[in-house]
């Protein structure tokens, strides 16, 4: 029964589709998901009781149409969907970004100044999460991919050459925090990607594809921050 006492982090846990209203209503339950149901609704505004209603009509309606339950997905199968889906995503489409801005600068940048500060803050972004996800995919997920195994198997768990699995990601963890701050740098910059009246065609695309980039980060995150790296932990202590 979802309450205002849980905490963001426990809510989407519980109830997945919780995320397309929290982004709607710009609440974070990726980096922010450690924050009660109740402080979040009032940071963002909105009045919680009408919240925790909404997230109960919500979550009888995915109990008529489940849809994949990524708690109940093993360790592996879950970095083997954060591999193939989020990181893949991110990969190409920032490659199809740094394009389109520069296409975008180029043509409009003597009249919007801003797209200048927008380019320095994609450019950061995607400095950042270029090597991180490097690290998750050479070290951390190979780790906790043979951590599961072992356990599962019943053998003596992996050396780990950065002592315990709580370092690397309390380290993710925190580069999670700088590219969670960086887009929200970006939207506010662009005033909730609110397009001028002389917006291109390519204009408009990077705008939208600004939004799309942002949701499939924030669900990114919260996959491994508030699902995958719990489940490392707790096979480690196990």
């Amino acid at each position: 029964m979802i309450n205002s006492a849980m905490t963001v982090r426990e809510v989407v846990v519980e109830l997945p589709e919780a995320t397309r209203l929290f982004e709607t209503l710009k609440i974070d339950y990726c980096c922010g998901g450690n924050l009660p149901l109740r402080q979040a609704c009032i940071s963002a505004g909105v009045e919680v009781d009408n919240i925790v209603s909404m997230l109960t009509d919500l979550s009888e309606a995915d109990r008529k149409d489940p849809r994949v339950d990524f708690q109940q997905l093993s360790p592996t199968d879950l970095i083997t969907h954060i591999v193939d889906t989020h990181h893949t995503f991110t990969k190409s489409e920032i490659d199809r970004l740094e394009a389109l801005i520069e296409k975008v600068c180029g043509a409009h940048g003597s009249n919007h100044p801003e797209l200048s500060t927008v380019r320095d803050l994609f450019t950061r972004l995607a400095a950042d999460l270029k090597p991180h996800m490097f690290k998750e995919e050479q070290v951390l997920f190979p780790y906790i991919a043979r951590l599961e195994e072992s356990t599962t198997n019943n053998q003596p768990r992996p050396f780990a050459p950065f002592g315990t699995v709580n370092n690397p990601i309390r380290m993710m963890m925190m580069e999670h925090d700088v590219a969670g701050s960086l887009m929200r740098e970006l939207r506010s910059v662009t005033s909730d990607y609110q397009l001028p009246s002389d917006a291109c065609v390519s204009y408009q695309t990077l705008y939208q594809a600004f939004e799309n980039f942002e949701k499939d980060l924030h669900q990114h995150i919260h996959l491994e921050n508030n699902i995958l790296f719990p489940k490392a932990i707790d096979l480690e202590a196990g």
